[in-house]
């Protein structure tokens, strides 16, 4: 059979992949948090027809000769850039403002557990709720994971911990390093302050649904000769928090309608390829008649 006929082939199933990965995004361009998708291809094995061969004394070098055999997959990226702002107003809406992501935790027994007995999860998106408890969390109720937190009797709690806001506050507000306060009886109260986590390859991270990501052994966690890998807002390079606001997604409708035209266009080509290459294999077949 003709190769043409099997580079085509290739090239639709890789076009296929890039439409799939486009989808997703313009899907997602609503979704808080949300970090595109981009793909890239490679080309195939080449096939050698004839090989290289080196100067002589009477003749010069002949370079090699190869048929490419189509494309495949190389990567299917996540482009970690800066969403837009959404100002909401709304006090537990939280952006970050530069690198890093929120931790969230769940497991039993999480105030003042080292972080190995939880079950840790990374996300940018900052819609956060208060639960029955008064206890920071996200739309899934993972716990938001902090320092300096209080438990129910109101008592200080050492190393990573849930932050509560208690129900006899009367407002509360979140600073830009990250510093819970609350009011209650006209005092001014700290209910903790939220950590973040930072990644070298933030590309790298296991996307698990949900506006969650999940580290991986490529993702470069960043971590203290002790194995602490929480920072403190704006500290070590790592984002300010901005409360009332959010981070929308960094998909961009122009780019994706553009890629997605190319895609489209390249797929139809990638089809004629095969029409043309079985037209040859059917004038082959007429010269027996």
């Amino acid at each position: 059979m003709l190769r043409s006929m099997y580079a085509g082939i290739s090239g639709m199933k890789s076009f296929q992949t890039k439409l799939d990965v486009i989808g997703n995004n313009i899907a997602n361009v609503n979704t808080s948090g949300f970090k595109k998708g981009r793909t890239t291809f490679q080309d195939m094995m080449s096939q050698t027809v004839t090989g290289a061969s080196a100067p002589t004394d009477i003749r010069g070098g002949v370079n090699p000769a190869q048929v490419g055999t189509g494309s495949q997959l190389g990567s299917i990226d996540n482009v970690h850039t800066q969403g837009n702002r959404q100002t909401t107003e709304r006090p537990l809406d939280l952006q970050l403002e530069g690198d890093g992501m929120f931790v969230f935790a769940t497991g039993e027994n999480i105030d003042g557990a080292e972080t190995e007995q939880m079950d840790i999860s990374y996300s940018r998106a900052g819609n956060l709720y208060l639960d029955d408890e008064g206890y920071i969390v996200n739309a899934n109720g993972e716990y938001l994971l902090g320092q300096g937190g209080i438990d129910p009797d109101g008592n200080p709690i050492d190393g990573n911990t849930r932050i509560r806001i208690p129900d006899t506050a009367q407002s509360f507000s979140i600073q830009g390093n990250g510093i819970v306060n609350y009011i209650e009886n006209g005092e001014t109260e700290e209910a903790g302050q939220i950590l973040l986590a930072k990644f070298s390859n933030p590309g790298g991270l296991n996307k698990v649904g949900s506006n969650m990501f999940q580290d991986s052994v490529n993702a470069g966690r960043m971590e203290e000769d002790d194995g602490t890998f929480l920072y403190v807002p704006e500290t070590e390079g790592t984002a300010s928090i901005v409360s009332g606001a959010l981070e929308m997604s960094n998909v961009d409708l122009s780019e994706e309608f553009t890629e997605m035209i190319t895609a489209q266009r390249a797929f139809q080509a990638n089809t004629r390829i095969i029409t043309t290459s079985d037209e040859i294999l059917q004038e082959l077949v007429n010269l027996k008649r």
